[in-house]
């Protein structure tokens, strides 16, 4: 019977192991573009981008809690960074939701699993082909989100010069550049949640705990952030690296924070898909297609890990160094300071001279509390002026309210009394930024 089926098979037809796991691939692709929720993402992925930069563009207001939302009148590339920032902490898990929460979970609600096994294909080419489908989906969307940003900044706003994570300018076509290597990065993250959606799918059968189960992670990701005073249990949560990538933006790049959160990111990936099929590959599908237990055992179940493995993550928030110090404060505030200053100067016309720089004594503390760790901080920042008189020096000082992220950046806002009001004018009359309103910076919390 097999030699004479195998006379009946197209001439040149060579089957190869490789055939069924491309079936599933292509098949769940096809599916997953036939769902409206997957076109209504793409529409946002590619359009939204377009949204918010028209908004800005007819409103003077900024999203001055992104690192670089103060810039988005100034460069396209801010633009850029600041829905990248978004999108990391709510944007990109919702999508890892409804690309893959409900990619294995339907299998379960429709009862086709069964169907899917008697074919020629095995549990692990079905598993590999489904996860294949989903991260290829959900690369996609980043990719698109972030080259429609890109567009969109250029169109609106246009490439110009990037003020850095230390104050420092970076020429357009250097910032373009490192915008996309950001965005590229950000693929682990976006893959560790993947991963975890395809976790919950799988663990819960329930297509909604697939969804929300990623944004469930993310809030308590957040809300561990704040917590605690060591650096280990930031950088070991997943999504991690939508923060440490801010590293790149710096005067002088620091690779330690967003290498080992590329690894953790990475472990929670292999862990997340290591989990499922562990659970797939053991399930009876013939016993649960008879069964009329509860339907809510699962989920439940899967609920109380979450809930255990958010405790002990939160147990483990001062593991480690302390990352959040008053000597690193002060010096990254000094060295932000004196760059924004120093241009400053230069927007209102004044020549600085190559190297120039102000001589600067910051004081950095906490009130009620050890100088050390995230959260609101006071910086005093003592500026001496030469002068041409009797007074050597005039002393000036900048009060500034600093808040501090366990990644290491900062926040950092003055009266206007001190430096004046958001915007300033430039030598040619326009109102532009004034860069020591607000002062962003980051600093290697390693």
């Amino acid at each position: 019977m097999s030699a004479v089926a195998a006379s009946q098979r197209p001439a040149g037809h060579v089957k190869t192991s490789a055939d069924p796991l491309w079936s599933v691939y292509r098949v769940e692709l096809e599916k997953l573009f036939h769902q409206l929720a997957i076109r209504v993402l793409v529409l946002v992925c590619a359009l939204g981008p377009f949204a918010f930069a028209a908004v800005l563009r007819i409103q003077s207001g900024t999203p001055t809690d992104a690192v670089f939302g103060v810039w988005v009148h100034s460069t396209g590339v801010a633009i850029s960074l600041v829905i990248l920032s978004f999108a990391g902490s709510w944007g990109f898990p919702l999508v890892a939701g409804v690309v893959a929460g409900d990619m294995f979970s339907s299998e379960d609600r429709n009862n086709t699993w069964k169907m899917i096994l008697v074919r020629s294909c095995t549990r692990g080419e079905v598993f590999t082909g489904k996860v294949l489908a989903a991260v290829t989906l959900t690369s996609a969307l980043l990719v698109a989100t972030m080259a429609s940003s890109i567009a969109a900044g250029a169109v609106f706003v246009g490439a110009h010069a990037l003020v850095g994570s230390t104050g420092q300018l970076i020429a357009s076509g250097h910032a373009l550049a490192l915008t996309v290597i950001a965005s590229l990065v950000c693929l682990v993250p976006l893959l560790a949640y993947t991963s975890l959606a395809v976790l919950f799918s799988i663990a819960t059968r329930n297509g909604i705990m697939g969804v929300v189960g990623p944004l469930i992670v993310a809030l308590a990701t957040t809300l561990l952030g704040l917590i605690g005073n060591g650096v280990w249990m930031h950088l070991l949560l997943i999504g991690s690296t939508f923060t440490t990538y801010f590293a790149l933006f710096t005067a002088h790049p620091y690779f330690g924070p967003l290498l080992v959160s590329l690894a953790a990111n990475l472990l929670w990936a292999i862990g997340a898909l290591a989990a499922g099929w562990t659970i797939l590959r053991r399930r009876d599908f013939v016993a649960r297609a008879t069964s009329r237990g509860s339907t809510w055992v699962a989920p439940l179940c899967v609920l109380v890990v979450t809930t255990a493995t958010i405790a002990v993550l939160a147990l483990l928030g001062n593991a480690g160094p302390v990352g959040v110090t008053a000597p690193r404060l002060d010096a990254a505030v000094a060295a932000t300071f004196n760059k924004l200053t120093l241009l400053q100067q230069q927007i209102i016309g004044r020549q600085v001279p190559a190297g120039a720089g102000l001589d600067i004594v910051p004081y950095c503390s906490r009130r009620g509390q050890r100088s050390v760790g995230p959260g609101d901080w006071t910086c005093n920042v003592d500026v001496f002026l030469p002068q041409p008189k009797r007074v050597p020096f005039q002393r000036s000082i900048v009060e500034y309210d600093v808040s501090v992220s366990a990644d290491g950046c900062f926040k950092a806002q003055s009266p206007p009394a001190f430096v004046g009001g958001p915007t300033m004018t430039d030598a040619a009359g326009r109102q532009v930024v004034n860069p020591l309103f607000i002062v962003y910076g980051c600093f290697n919390i390693l």
